[in-house]
């Protein structure tokens, strides 16, 4: 059996003002090749396969498009479990359809689902496909709940909720040495974080780790952390974005995992993704900038400036006429907010730059909500709605 672990697409991506169609046509393309070449029985989309919970009509073309595609490969089983960004609904919708094909669509997590991974006629693996997991499958809400009882009720509930999967999937194997492979779009404790990933649940912090998922599981695929990498055991891994979702990921090498199983034994290995739009950042004043910039060949790059200079605002100006000179696209400068100019001058920042709780906090500033405590309240009830939101 062999399994290829991807996660986090985010397809209908928005990034600034401009499209990931492109790219994002190309990495399922690349995808496609890559199950054929590599002869893939299982493929396993660990969550986010869409970026918000109503994607654009091209969006979604792709998703399908792809899914049709892969029936004509080897890959006899298509694994795709929702992540906080995907929609219940919109992943749900055509669910009875795609499982005639043999394509497992696991959207809620209402239902502890098991799939059975059948080849050639025997019993190759089970997966115990666990979606993002809301609060409302894995705690009952309590008013007045303080912060710790609901980090604690959270991890419970999480923690019972996996091991309920695999008592499940051991029932159906036995005796018999027959991995058992689990999904989740969570973050684990030791994971490495990027600035792309926000809070995956409100009010409550985690404490899922690799002694509790390495004992029971011979893999687990995870999502939700957009670099790929292994978290304490080599056989608990995130995939990673396929394409850089912020520039904090421009130097971020991207990949898929392909997972074999010899007897007792897990073979991972990674496959670089290839890249067809590069994100670039590039720090210093204005000559320092302008002499990077003039560097540049790649004239498709995205490219953010982080500028620390005496004059920000004249720099700001020459930096921009320079990259249309040159043919650059420069998506955001940032100014060092420890330049000395800036206490005289402000620049002006785009809200493509900014997530909806860093407008929240910059409107708080703005009205000198100084008290701490209230302060944290207005942002907790902030990021509760926001969460709302994008369920909704």
């Amino acid at each position: 059996m062999k399994i290829l672990h991807t996660s986090d697409w985010h397809l209908g991506q928005n990034f600034m003002g401009k499209s990931r169609e492109d790219e994002h046509r190309e990495f399922l393309v690349w995808l496609h090749k890559k199950v054929i070449e590599e002869d893939i029985n299982v493929l396993i989309v660990a969550g986010d396969i869409f970026d918000i919970n109503t994607p654009p009509n091209y969006a979604l073309s792709l998703y399908y498009n792809f899914l049709k595609n892969l029936l004509r490969t080897n890959c006899k089983y298509i694994i795709i479990t929702a992540g906080n960004h995907d929609s219940v609904s919109t992943l749900k919708a055509p669910k009875e359809l795609l499982s005639l094909l043999n394509i497992h669509v696991i959207a809620s997590g209402e239902e502890n689902e098991i799939i059975e991974i059948n080849l050639d006629g025997d019993l190759k693996g089970v997966v115990c496909a666990i979606p993002f997991l809301r609060d409302r499958v894995v705690r009952k809400l309590k008013i007045g709940e303080r912060a710790k009882d609901k980090e604690i009720s959270l991890t419970d509930g999480i923690k019972e909720y996996y091991n309920k999967s695999y008592n499940k999937a051991k029932d159906i194997i036995g005796d018999r040495d027959i991995p058992i492979i689990a999904t989740g779009h969570l973050t684990t404790v030791g994971a490495k974080l990027s600035d792309s990933e926000r809070e995956i649940y409100i009010g409550g912090k985690l404490h899922i780790d690799n002694e509790f998922l390495g004992e029971k599981f011979d893999y687990v695929a995870l999502g939700h952390l957009h670099n790929n990498q292994a978290v304490g055991k080599n056989h608990i891994r995130y995939s990673g974005s396929p394409i850089p979702l912020s520039f904090s990921e421009a130097k971020s090498k991207k990949k898929v995992n392909i997972i074999t199983f010899k007897r007792n034994i897990v073979i991972v290995k990674e496959i670089i993704i290839p890249i067809s739009r590069k994100l670039k950042v590039i720090k210093g004043n204005l000559n320092s900038v302008i002499s990077e910039l003039e560097k540049i060949e790649d004239k498709s790059s995205w490219i953010e400036i982080k500028l620390d200079d005496e004059n920000p605002s004249y720099s700001n100006s020459r930096i921009r006429d320079k990259a249309k000179e040159l043919g650059l696209s420069i998506l955001a400068i940032k100014i060092d907010k420890s330049s000395n100019a800036l206490h005289s001058k402000k620049e002006a920042i785009s809200l493509n730059e900014l997530q909806p709780i860093d407008v929240f906090k910059r409107l708080l500033d703005v009205d000198e909500i100084n008290d701490d405590k209230l302060r944290d309240e207005l942002i907790k009830s902030f990021k509760i709605i926001v969460n709302e939101v994008e369920i909704a």
